[in-house]
């Protein structure tokens, strides 16, 4: 029962908050008689939702595949460099700058290069450049928990004569664990976002990303932002997953 009681109140605001923000906005849509062109009501949206939508699931099918196999395969990748960072320090000199470099250089640009480099109709580059997004947060965030270790329990690790392999194990990881999911909770929203943006610069018109493009190309306004609706739930999904994950994890601490 406290359970419940506590999901209510974390859950009630949140909702309490889009339903007014919600109605505000369909309110200054009818007071004001904004065309759809300048602001499209709430009303509309949802209706195109629901009429459109066999084709927004297959559309956020595409993208959220895209976005899922760049999170898994950047979340993996970042954690395997960063334990190599944190053995070597001194590749971390060399490779984290470089890291934040690549990190910089516009989605465009990283994406036209990967598309010239596979086939129009592959789904490859918008699932590296995920990856690549993905690998550099999960990298910085997992490397400074591996590193930033209280000296206490450092030393006191040693005073045992603990090997290297065991001060990571029962040191470092532990403390890592909180860092990597705090970059999962950026990285989830993250991936879903570069996935549809990545699909504007070429490629298979497939996904979310084509489709907001070609409908606002076409003043079909309220679909466009039916699509948005979809990109939107398709990165709480994934936001969502990630803190259901730290959930059970701190369960398993507990027990």
């Amino acid at each position: 029962m406290n359970n419940v009681v506590r999901l209510i109140s974390k859950v009630l605001p949140a909702v309490v908050f889009g339903a007014l923000f919600l109605g505000t906005w369909e309110w200054a849509v009818r007071f004001f008689e904004l065309k759809p062109y300048f602001l499209t009501a709430p009303s509309s949206i949802g209706e195109q939702f629901v009429t459109n939508f066999s084709f927004i699931r297959r559309a956020a099918t595409v993208s959220g595949t895209n976005a899922l196999v760049g999170l898994i395969a950047g979340t993996v990748l970042g954690v395997m460099m960063s334990f190599v960072l944190s053995r070597f320090r001194f590749l971390n000199q060399i490779i984290s700058p470089l890291a934040v470099a690549l990190n910089a250089v516009p989605i465009f640009v990283l994406v036209a290069v990967l598309n010239n480099m596979y086939s129009i109709t592959s789904e490859i580059p918008r699932r590296i450049m995920v990856l690549l997004v993905v690998y550099f947060i999960v990298l910085v965030n997992v490397a400074r928990g591996l590193t930033q270790i209280s000296s206490t329990h450092a030393e006191l690790m040693r005073s045992y004569a603990a090997s290297d392999i065991a001060i990571l194990r029962k040191v470092r990881v532990p403390n890592a664990l909180p860092f990597l999911f705090v970059s999962l909770k950026i990285a989830a929203p993250a991936a879903v976002i570069t996935a549809f943006v990545s699909e504007y610069f070429g490629g298979s018109q497939n996904g979310l990303g084509s489709r907001i493009s070609s409908n606002i190309a076409n003043s079909k306004n309220a679909a466009a932002w039916a699509y948005v609706l979809a990109a939107c739930l398709l990165g709480l999904l994934f936001y969502l997953f990630s803190v259901v994950m730290e959930s059970l994890n701190r369960k398993g601490e507990a027990k």
